[in-house]
C-alpha cells in the first residue's frame, strides 16, 4: 500500500469541516486546529469554490468568514439554509461587530466566533457542531412521566416544527406566552434536541431573586468581597457552562443587571463579585416572559440593546383558548399523572365535564387545567370526573390580545361586546351550513364539544 493510500484510509470517518476564508494565515491556523481535533479539512476561497464543493462532498461543518473576494459571508448563509439546511455553518466576524452576528444569526447560522480568534471558544463551538450532526436526540420513553408538549391542533405542530429548527442553532431564543402556558417546557425541549443534551440546562427566575443578591447570584463572588462571602461561589452562569442558561421572567431583571447580561451575551464573558478579571463562559441563552418586552422597551423600562440580543429568534408559546381541541388530550394526560403519583388506575372523565372545560376560557391555561382536575379528582367518587365536579372561575371570558397602555376599554361593556360578537360568528357559521353542528365547528376551528357547549352558554337554541 502507498503512503499515499494509507493516508486516505486514515481520512475514511473523520469529520470533514469547510473553512472558508481569504487569508492564507487564518486558513493554515484553522486547518492545524482542526486536525488536531481529528477533523478533516477542505478549504475555499471564496463563495463560489464554497458551493461547488457543498454540492459535491459531504460537511458536518462550515465555517466562513464575513468578508469574501466574490460576496459577504451571509450570502453564504442564506445559500446553505436554501440548499443544505442541514449543514451547521458558523461565521467568523470582525472584533466588535455584534450585529453582523446577529444578522447572521437570523439567517440560520449555527453559531459565530469572534476575531481575534479565541481557539477555546472555536474548538467549543466546532465540538457543538459535530455533536449536533452525530445523530437525533434519544426519543423520549413513552409514559416516562416527563413533561412533554401535548395536542395535535396546528398550533401546536408549527410549535413543534420551530422547536426542532432552532435547536440545531446556537442562536438566542426568546419564548413568550401567557403564564402557564408551558415556556421552561419548550425551553427545556430546545435544550434537549440540541447539540448541549449532554450538559446542565440551568433555569432562573429572574423575578425571584432579591436585587441586592442578583449579582452574586447570576456571576458568583470571590471569598471577602463583601460581608459574609466566606468563601468563592460559582454563579448561575457558570453552572450552565457548556450548556443552557433558561431566564424565566427576564423582564423582571432590573436595569444595572440588564447591563451585565448583555455582556454575557455579547462578549461570552462573566466577572464574579470581587474578581478583578473576567472569565470565558460558554452558555446558550434561553428566556421568556409573560410581558410584552416591546412594550417595555418603549416605556424605558427594559434596553433595547438587550432586547435586540436575546431575542434573536422569538417563539410564541399558544395559550389554550387558542387550541381548545387539545383539552381532551391534555386532560387525560394530567389525570393519567395523577394516578400514577397514587399508585392507582388512571381517573376517568366524563363527556359533560370535557364539554365544560372546552367553554371555559382558561386565564391560567394549562396550569389552571391541571390545577383544576387535581380539585376535580378530590370531589368524585369511583374515579369518574362529571360536569359537576369541575370547578371553574365565573365571569371569565375569551380574552382578546394584551392591551398597550393607549389602549382602553369598559370592562363590562367588553365583555358584552365579546359575546356579541361570538354568538354572531356561531349563527353565522351555522347558517353557512345549513346548521350542520359539525361542519360548522370545522369552519370556526373548534371541536363540535366546544361548540355545542358555546350554544348552550350563549342561549342560541
Amino acid at each position: 500500500m502507498s503512503a499515499s493510500e494509507s493516508a486516505m484510509r486514515g481520512e475514511v470517518g473523520r469529520p470533514a469541516v469547510l473553512i472558508v476564508d481569504d487569508e492564507p494565515d487564518l486558513l493554515e491556523l484553522l486547518s492545524l486546529t482542526l486536525r488536531r481535533m481529528n477533523l478533516r479539512t477542505r478549504t475555499a476561497h471564496d463563495i463560489g469554490t464554497a458551493q461547488r464543493l457543498i454540492r459535491g462532498e459531504p460537511f458536518e461543518l462550515c465555517l466562513t468568514d464575513m468578508r469574501l473576494p466574490d460576496g459577504d459571508g451571509l450570502d453564504l448563509v442564506a445559500w446553505i439554509q436554501q440548499n443544505r439546511a442541514d449543514l451547521p455553518v458558523a461565521v467568523i466576524t470582525a472584533h466588535g461587530s455584534v450585529e453582523a452576528a446577529v444578522r447572521a444569526l437570523k439567517l440560520g447560522a449555527f453559531d459565530f466566533v469572534s476575531k481575534p480568534l479565541d481557539l477555546g471558544i472555536l474548538r467549543k463551538l466546532i465540538d457543538n457542531a459535530i455533536r449536533l450532526g452525530a445523530g437525533p436526540p434519544p426519543a423520549p420513553v413513552p409514559d416516562s412521566g416527563r413533561p412533554r408538549l401535548i395536542g395535535h391542533s396546528a398550533p401546536m405542530g408549527q410549535l413543534r416544527e420551530l422547536i426542532a429548527r432552532v435547536a440545531r442553532s446556537e442562536a438566542p431564543v426568546h419564548i413568550s406566552g401567557e403564564s402557564g402556558t408551558g415556556k421552561e417546557l419548550v425551553a427545556r425541549l430546545i435544550h434537549e434536541s440540541g447539540a448541549r443534551r449532554d450538559r446542565e440546562f440551568v433555569a432562573v427566575n429572574c423575578g425571584a431573586i432579591p436585587t441586592e443578591l442578583m449579582e452574586s447570584e447570576f456571576f458568583g463572588h470571590r471569598r471577602g468581597s463583601f460581608t459574609g462571602a466566606v468563601a468563592d461561589k460559582k454563579g448561575l452562569v457558570q453552572a450552565a457552562e457548556g450548556g443552557t442558561l433558561f431566564l424565566d421572567e427576564v423582564a423582571d431583571l432590573p436595569l444595572h443587571m440588564q447591563v451585565k447580561l448583555l455582556r454575557v451575551v455579547q462578549e461570552k464573558t462573566v466577572r464574579p463579585v470581587g474578581e478583578s478579571s473576567e472569565e470565558k463562559v460558554d452558555v446558550r441563552i434561553l428566556s421568556a416572559t409573560h410581558k410584552s418586552l416591546t412594550e417595555l422597551v418603549a416605556l424605558g423600562q427594559f434596553r433595547e440593546d438587550l432586547f435586540y440580543r436575546i431575542n434573536v429568534i422569538e417563539l410564541h408559546v399558544p395559550s389554550l383558548r387558542e387550541r381548545p381541541e387539545d383539552i381532551p388530550d391534555i386532560a387525560q394526560a394530567v389525570l393519567a399523572r395523577l394516578g400514577r403519583r397514587v399508585n392507582g388506575p388512571t381517573p376517568r372523565i366524563a363527556e359533560d365535564a370535557l364539554e365544560m372545560l372546552a367553554g371555559y376560557a382558561f386565564p391560567g391555561n394549562v396550569r389552571e387545567l391541571e390545577n383544576v382536575l387535581e380539585r376535580a379528582l378530590t370531589l368524585c367518587f369511583g374515579g369518574l370526573i362529571s360536569a359537576e365536579h369541575i370547578k371553574l372561575r365565573t365571569g371569565v371570558r375569551p380574552q382578546p390580545p394584551a392591551a398597550t397602555p393607549l389602549q382602553h376599554a369598559a370592562p363590562g361593556a367588553l365583555g358584552d361586546h365579546l359575546e356579541g360578537i361570538e354568538r354572531g360568528a356561531i349563527l353565522q357559521a351555522l347558517a353557512k351550513t345549513r346548521y350542520n353542528k359539525t361542519a360548522a365547528a370545522k369552519l370556526l376551528g373548534m371541536s363540535f364539544r366546544a361548540l355545542r357547549y358555546r350554544i348552550k352558554k350563549l342561549g342560541i337554541e
